[in-house]
């Protein structure tokens, strides 16, 4: 059975403002928070540590995030900000949720910075996955900890350029440098190109082999980066803009660029959230007309366009705003990703082609970029 890696997941952002457990059970979660205002904010949760093993995933690219207080729509207290200082202190409680997860957990979770840790954290998972049917209950019981990559969503935490350097020594390895409109480019609902300390943050992260993540860059901003950026290059979390009936923003990539993503040797995270496979699929017919075909759709198109299946794996964004209730119908935690191995198989794709979608692509990406 291949591992899986998950290129974004909103694990810190969940412990601060929802107080969720994720050592616990994804059902234990959703028990704890029934008759709560939780679910009808974020949506019941699809992630646990026992569905991260059932489901053999690895690695996930865990984010550092908060919400501009701009877009708070006072449903739930969560912390957002307004200033740089602001967006800074909440960032950086973000990283010590995981960094408390791995002191906490050493068994459960742990922190990847570097090559040997990756090589380390891989093997030990590709070890255990070979001896699965024969290991002894013990072991069955124990699991494997979790690795997680750190990955900043949105960069307004930086009040300049240079702080980059910092969040490296930190910990952190990937940026994505907008969520939504911000004074380094545009942004998801706020477009704008890519500006003068925008270039200057991307030179910057290029200074220390950092991976740039255009997620919720603008369609401007995002191909111009990929035109100045020299160093690696993903989407961590994004579907092919032409597939998604009826998507009125520009969160989303164009043909155009996955393209140039695709000749920069980038890689893209298909994202398995209704609204992003048919925007209006809640008025054609709700969650039981939606289905993992639309996720292995989104898959196929990528590497159509690419010729290969070397630029496309996974980046779910579980838990990043929504549940269960808003993902195909089967899916119900994040171990039913796992379900796309014989969707994709149907399609044409060989067990090779699986293990790049499923974690290789990402795996590679991660040993050239991290020191």
């Amino acid at each position: 059975m291949n591992i899986i890696i998950d290129a974004h997941e909103d694990i810190a952002w969940n412990i601060i403002n929802l107080a969720r457990d994720y050592t616990q059970s994804a059902y234990t979660t959703r028990n704890k928070e029934k008759n709560t205002p939780i679910p009808a904010f974020n949506g019941n949760t699809l992630l646990g540590w026992p569905q991260y093993q059932e489901g053999s995933v690895a690695l996930v690219f865990g984010t550092l995030f908060c919400s501009p207080k701009r877009f708070d729509q006072g449903l739930y207290k969560v912390n957002t900000y307004e200033t740089p200082v602001q967006a800074e202190k909440c960032y950086r409680e973000n990283l010590d949720a995981y960094l408390r997860l791995m002191d906490d957990y050493p068994n459960k979770f742990r922190i990847i910075t570097n090559h040997a840790d990756l090589n380390n954290h891989v093997a030990q998972w590709e070890a255990y996955q070979k001896r699965k049917n024969k290991r002894a209950e013990e072991e069955k019981r124990s699991g494997l900890p979790i690795g997680i990559v750190i990955l900043m969503e949105g960069a307004e935490c930086l009040g300049e350029a240079a702080e980059v350097e910092k969040w490296y020594e930190w910990g952190v390895r990937i940026i994505g440098p907008a969520w939504a409109g911000n004074q380094y480019c545009g942004g998801t609902r706020e477009p704008g190109p890519l500006t003068k300390a925008g270039y200057a943050l991307l030179e910057n992260m290029a200074e220390l082999n950092m991976v740039l993540d255009i997620s919720h860059m603008d369609h401007q901003a995002a191909r111009q980066s990929l035109d100045f950026y020299s160093g690696k290059v993903i989407a961590s979390h994004s579907n092919a803009e032409v597939l998604i009936k009826g998507i009125p923003i520009n969160r989303h990539l164009r043909d155009e660029t996955i393209r140039q993503l695709i000749e920069r040797d980038g890689v893209i995270g298909v994202v398995p959230l209704n609204a992003f496979l048919d925007w209006d699929w809640r008025h054609r017919g709700g969650r039981e007309v939606m289905s993992l075909d639309m996720v292995v759709a989104q898959i196929d198109h990528i590497c159509q366009l690419a010729g290969d299946t070397n630029h496309v794996g996974l980046g779910s964004d579980f838990d990043g705003g929504f549940g269960v209730e808003s993902v195909p119908p089967e899916i119900d935690t994040i171990a039913d990703l796992r379900k796309l191995g014989p969707k994709l198989a149907e399609k044409g794709y060989n067990d090779k082609d699986i293990e790049r979608i499923f974690y290789d692509n990402w795996l590679t990406m991660l040993r050239q970029s991290l020191p």
